[in-house]
């Protein structure tokens, strides 16, 4: 066991890894609001580079031409209002979107709400769009680069193999059958190889764990250390527990016209964001461990007529006889 599957003669190292990463994709979208536009990678994969992860925006829910001034806040238990002395000058909550002046002002035909400072008109995201807005992003693929090192052997090596070239580069796609070692990877495999459905998991996000695997027998050939792909979603994803589900935050693009009045476009993405996890250990003959476990398995050998003399003398049935066969009792023949 420790010898053949534990590999005891062998000194251990782990991985030292580095990863980058490229997503390539183009969409369009035609809305009412928006009409048609294209969404190309500097729109939907924020930031540009992270470390060891890329988030892809697969929902939105854009607020156009806020500027700061006033208006009504969005309706709920502690906003809406029939007279002024609802409202509390000063007052912010957690999930206020600015600070309320005092007055009640009509939110629309049918209801009051207190009025805010705040960017307006305020964000409303109530509603999630269904189906997601950009669900064509499982066709996007990503490229994962990844370089390791194993410094107590001096061994290098990147999951993009000697054997690869610029043209199979270019035309693969990863395929656990087909293409084991091609680094490109489509959005919409990553989310099925780990059992979960993309368009669902697309409307609120989530996380994903893209994981390579690099496990080495550096006694063998250089050529037999290859990369090992796998796939999880890491957020929970429970029924029966759905209170903030799914991966989202904001930001903004802000613009100033010839007037010098400021004003942005509040974005609130919904995502997948990829974690890329590298682990993996490898193992080369030493003479020091393999000594270590010899002289181990040697004091084991020794120990083991001690456990049996302990497990017939006292634990079996015929411990007696076991006891008389081995014990020789003689007379002393001075008393």
């Amino acid at each position: 066991w420790v010898f053949l599957w534990e590999k005891g003669y062998q000194e251990t190292d782990s991985v030292v890894s580095s990863v980058t990463t490229k997503v390539k994709g183009v969409t369009l979208t035609n809305t009412s609001t928006l009409g048609a536009r294209i969404w190309d990678v500097a729109d939907y994969v924020i930031p540009p580079q992270e470390e060891n992860t890329v988030f892809v925006m697969t929902n939105v829910i854009l607020t156009l031409n806020q500027r700061q001034g006033h208006c009504p806040e969005l309706p709920d238990d502690k906003t809406e209002c029939k007279v002024k002395n609802n409202c509390v000058p000063g007052y912010v909550s957690t999930h206020s979107n600015g600070i309320q002046t005092g007055e009640c002002v009509p939110y629309n035909s049918h209801i009051k709400t207190c009025e805010v400072f705040a960017w307006c008109p305020v964000e409303d995201d109530y509603h999630i769009p269904k189906p997601a807005f950009l669900k064509e992003a499982e066709n996007f693929t990503i490229l994962v680069k990844n370089n390791i090192w194993y410094p107590k052997f001096n061994f290098s090596k990147r999951n993009i193999l000697p054997n690869i070239n610029s043209t199979y580069l270019k035309n693969c796609i990863y395929d656990s059958q087909t293409d084991p070692f091609c680094p490109i990877f489509r959005l919409g495999k990553i989310v099925e190889a780990a059992g979960q459905n993309f368009q669902e998991m697309a409307v609120e996000g989530g996380v994903m764990a893209l994981q390579i695997n690099w496990d080495c027998n550096l006694d063998r050939a250089a050529s037999h250390c290859v990369p090992k792909y796998s796939f999880r979603r890491l957020d929970n994803k429970d029924s029966a527990h759905t209170v903030s589900p799914g991966y989202n935050f904001r930001f903004a693009k802000y613009y100033k016209d010839s007037n010098g009045t400021e004003s942005r476009t509040l974005v609130k993405a919904y995502g997948i964001r990829f974690d890329i996890i590298v682990f993996g250990k490898a193992g080369k003959f030493d003479i020091i461990p393999t000594m270590i476990n010899i002289g181990s398995g040697l004091a084991l050998f020794g120990m083991a007529t001690v456990l049996c003399d302990i497990v017939v003398l006292y634990c079996m049935k015929k411990k007696y006889y076991y006891r008389e066969k081995k014990y020789k009792y003689v007379e002393d023949y001075e008393l």
